[in-house]
């Protein structure tokens, strides 16, 4: 491809020196398990979002599980989630135990649709996990309001969203939890597998790091059924790094969604994403929708431009989850953003000329 879906090398290109330090760093010290580069870090995310605790954990579908275990949520409860999700925020649930119930999106911004929520909610639900896609926040306040008359707690899946916005308000401090992911194609992305957990909840914290330790807050002494799952400190150390360049890099990747908003606005059939007021997305991905979108990808690979579709099956139709009994229109709304949903190349080290020609290719596409 000559324009990758996303350029992976350039981050490490423009940072070499300081992740270069970061490295030697941290295998001279001799500890290579939790230490004083995950707490470093730890409290630099905490900072950034916005809350008092951050908890590193090893990756972002773990970090939901221990939000859930963490609030004893478990076999016969119940949590809200979007049906237009990765199928990530699905699993957590189901982890603990609990039963996944579906809500579907506004159809315009792909976020779960606070109008929906109400009629879903049963004596058996616990949470609603809210999913910030793509990179935008979904619309937390009305969700919180009704969290809030029905005594349940709200977590964000923040997998994508790190340095997104609502009303001036960081995704991850808008909810009792987040779970945070860091894979490497994320905006602030490790170089293998790594996540976190955000809250203001000293108690969930305090429970989440326990169980990300084999339930044990004392060496050798387990109070809990816990597990493996802790953020590696050379992991910890890059990340910290890249974390100064997180709000740099994502006004980058404005810019190019800016270009993209204006140059595709007008394209026979193409629906563009919509951004309403009170957000500011950090624009993870640049999805576009259109019903001939395979045709579409075909053509611009054929241009040399990378895309991907995320993701071309939404989870409540995956084999995983048949024993639910859904079928093909159980979730239409769902059902046609996974059918037209196209991923266009975007990332910190895109350029406009790049840009540019991608948009070109979609020009020069037949779309009667």
């Amino acid at each position: 491809m000559s324009i990758p879906f996303l350029d992976m090398k350039s981050p490490y290109r423009e940072l070499k020196e300081e992740l270069d330090a970061a490295y030697q760093r941290v295998m001279e010290s001799g500890w290579y398990i939790l230490g004083e580069e995950v707490e470093a870090f730890e409290q630099e995310f905490a900072r950034f979002v916005g809350v008092q605790y951050c908890v590193g954990v090893g990756n972002g579908l773990e970090a939901l599980h221990l939000i859930l275990r963490g609030y004893g949520i478990g076999p016969g409860d119940e949590v809200i989630v979007p049906s237009n999700t990765y199928i990530a925020t699905w699993l957590a649930v189901s982890y603990s135990g609990a039963l996944p119930v579906p809500v579907e999106p506004v159809e315009s911004t792909y976020n779960l649709d606070p109008a929906k929520i109400e009629v879903a909610i049963t004596e058996r639900t616990r949470a609603i996990l809210a999913v910030h896609l793509y990179g935008q926040t979904a619309e937390m306040d009305p969700i919180m309001d009704l969290a809030a008359r029905h005594g349940l707690k709200v977590i964000e899946d923040a997998a994508q969203a790190h340095g997104a916005m609502y009303k001036n308000r960081r995704a991850g401090s808008l909810g009792d939890a987040a779970g945070w992911s860091f894979y490497p194609g994320k905006n602030l992305g490790a170089f293998g597998d790594a996540g976190a957990v955000t809250t203001n909840d000293a108690e969930l914290a305090r429970k989440v790091r326990s169980l990300r330790n084999y339930g044990s807050e004392v060496k050798y002494y387990n109070e809990v059924k816990g597990y493996n799952s802790r953020l590696d400190p050379l992991q910890a150390a890059f990340l910290k790094v890249k974390l100064g360049c997180l709000d740099e890099w994502n006004a980058r990747r404005r810019t190019i969604a800016q270009r993209y908003l204006q140059g595709l606005a007008g394209t026979p059939g193409l629906v563009l994403p919509a951004v309403p007021g009170w957000a500011e997305p950090c624009w993870h991905l640049f999805v576009v929708r259109h019903p001939r979108r395979d045709g579409l990808r075909e053509h611009l690979a054929r241009a040399g431009i990378g895309t991907l579709i995320h993701y071309p099956v939404p989870p409540h139709l995956q084999k995983a989850y048949q024993e639910l009994g859904f079928s093909e229109g159980a979730f239409p709304i769902a059902e046609i953003i996974h059918r037209e949903a196209l991923s266009l190349p975007m990332g910190p080290h895109l350029s406009l000329s790049d840009a540019d020609q991608v948009m070109d290719a979609i020009h020069s596409f037949d779309f009667a």
